[in-house]
């Protein structure tokens, strides 16, 4: 009798996440596919075996309310009423009267061709590409769930819920009386009650569009419905020229140039230059706000300025604290390239620092006081094509010289650290607590990248914030993780504390260019400290279930305040 075991959730778990990957490149070098037809079978199968929590019930036969809610805000406004999706790369849809959509919560470009085809820009790289069919995937399996509910394959009949929808769809403005009469029958058709009904229409609910959840489930199953009984596939393209260029850092590459440029007009190319991945407020009003603010920060704790900074109706504050800045040393690139990611230069050699807690001393010459460049985060395999863009020497084309005489200048960047600070899933804790990497391992291989990480736990400690300092892990997509993977990542020898999208990338491409290639010195300083975001191990608290809200406040700026010390206070060492 064989001795061997069967398979155990996890590496189930393990193998459906392979498959999709594989399934998704071999559909990208295809050209297209069809989603609810055999070549987008393995897909389907992958995601129902996985049932990744932030899809909740993927696998029951109720429709999964808060999935669609985060999938939507990620998702171009319109997709569901869309029976093509081509994904593209930049050609040039900005030349057209074309207006950009772009999601709530994802940074791309997207556009609505016609009535039937939307078109979605990939500028990130295959992380983007992965992220939009794994969601599409699950927008597609849970409009099937509304077509077997109304639609009878065998007689071909359409139940009355169904018509009752259609009906108040159609009206467009509704009483509350009709608005509850529809949610009933929309109740049934989803398969929840009639009170989550009436929850999920008040979380769907927009200024423009009052009766949006009402519209979503209606061509979800309109779709849905017209593929079972008329054929009309639903269709996913990949344009030439995105496969011709997807990997080839075109993106990456001009988003570095416009940097270099903008350095070297500046004078500051040669200056010691410390990279941080942060977002676009931490350093600037950790730098500013107390100075440009002081009426405002009269009286107030730093935490409540930073606070208050965050709030969605105190632009006025931001705007004063953005233009002080620029006035004091901050620069702002705004991209162009397509890879989504501002960037702000800080000459600290122009700040004063003297109403700061911050101890830069005012004896280093000019010339020699660091450079902060912070850049907005990148997603996925995108922080590789950036940073490792970022970090190769700068070709300057001599201008002086006879054409027949022209050589590219090489300037080798003076790159003393790079800091990086982001969201991720937490395994043990909650939302806010921090957690400390000494090493990033690559999901789905063995690929792993130990380091020396300035930042430590006692570094964080004393702050009311749970630190934990360990392993993290680089996933292949925040969506595609199940409590029996995470499980296995969190009790195994690896010592995983969290999880997240970028940490691997990042220090593949700052290993390269200081061990290999030898475009920066060998002893950059590197630093790593996350916030959850999540606990995708506790029930009700992955991403799905919403945002931080002023819960990440503290935690970003203990952060960033721990990397500024580190750079400005030991730049004279």
């Amino acid at each position: 009798m064989s001795k061997i075991k069967g398979r155990t959730r996890a590496q189930e778990s393990t193998n459906a996440i392979e498959r999709m990957y594989i399934t998704m490149r071999h559909l990208f070098n295809r050209g297209f596919y069809k989603p609810m037809g055999i070549s987008g079978e393995t897909l389907r199968q992958s995601l129902l075996q996985l049932r990744p929590e932030i899809y909740g019930s993927i696998a029951e036969d109720k429709v999964e309310l808060n999935g669609l809610m985060y999938i939507l805000d990620r998702l171009p406004v319109g997709i569901e009423e869309c029976r093509y999706v081509n994904l593209t790369s930049d050609e040039g849809y900005k030349k057209s009267h074309f207006q950009p959509i772009i999601p709530p919560k994802r940074r791309r470009n997207c556009y609505r061709v016609d009535e039937e085809q939307m078109s979605i820009e990939i500028t990130r790289g295959r992380s983007d590409i992965y992220d939009i069919l794994t969601h599409l995937t699950f927008l597609y399996v849970e409009s099937q769930k509304i077509c077997r509910r109304v639609y009878a394959d065998d007689t071909g009949e359409i139940n009355r819920d169904w018509f009752k929808l259609e009906n108040a769809v159609r009206k467009g403005k509704l009483t509350r009386a009709e608005r509850e009469i529809a949610l009933i029958h929309v109740a049934n058709i989803i398969g929840r009650t009639f009170e989550e009904a009436l929850d999920a229409h008040r979380a769907f609910a927009t200024k423009q569009m009052p009766e949006r959840f009402l519209h979503i489930v209606y061509w979800m199953g309109k779709l849905a419905i017209e593929e079972e009984r008329d054929n009309d596939k639903r269709t996913i393209t990949f344009s030439p020229i995105l496969r011709e260029r997807l990997g080839h850092h075109i993106h990456g590459e001009a988003w570095a140039n416009t940097i270099k440029k903008t350095l070297q007009k500046n004078k500051l190319l040669h200056r010691p230059i410390h990279i941080i991945s942060a977002n676009m407020h931490s350093v600037m009003n950790s730098v500013y706000a107390s100075e440009a603010l002081k009426k405002e920060a009269s009286g107030k704790e730093r935490l409540e300025l930073y606070e208050a900074l965050s709030m969605p109706g105190n632009g006025t504050m931001r705007d004063k604290v953005k233009a002080f800045a620029h006035k004091n040393g901050m620069i702002s690139i705004d991209d162009t390239s397509g890879t989504n990611i501002d960037v702000q230069v800080f000459d600290t050699a122009k700040i004063n620092f003297s109403h700061s807690d911050y101890d830069l001393d005012s004896a280093i010459p000019d010339e020699e006081k660091p450079v902060l460049f912070v850049m907005d985060y990148a997603f996925g395999e995108q922080a590789y094509e950036t940073i490792d863009e970022l970090l190769k020497p700068y070709k300057d084309k001599n201008k002086t010289v006879k054409e027949t005489e022209k050589k590219d200048k090489l300037h080798f960047l003076n790159v003393v650290s790079v800091s990086i600070m982001g969201k991720a899933g937490i395994l043990e804790g909650g939302k806010g607590d921090l957690m400390i990497p000494s090493a990033h391992i690559f999901e789905g291989t063995a690929d792993n990248y130990p380091f020396k990480n300035e930042l430590c736990k006692a570094d964080f400690e004393g702050h009311g914030l749970k630190v934990f300092e360990g392993t993290m892990i680089t996933v292949l997509g925040t969506s595609l993780q199940n409590k029996d993977l995470l499980k296995f990542f969190h009790d195994s020898t690896w010592n995983v504390v969290g999880l997240e999208m970028e940490g691997a990338h990042y220090q593949k491409a700052i290993q390269s260019a200081s061990r290999i290639r030898k475009s920066i010195a060998e002893d950059v300083k590197v630093r790593y400290a996350y916030y959850a975001s999540d606990n995708p191990l506790e029930t009700g608290s992955t991403l799905a279930s919403g945002g931080l809200g002023t819960t990440g406040v503290k935690p970003t700026y203990l952060i960033t305040r721990r990397i500024l010390e580190q750079i400005l206070n030991k730049a004279q060492n």
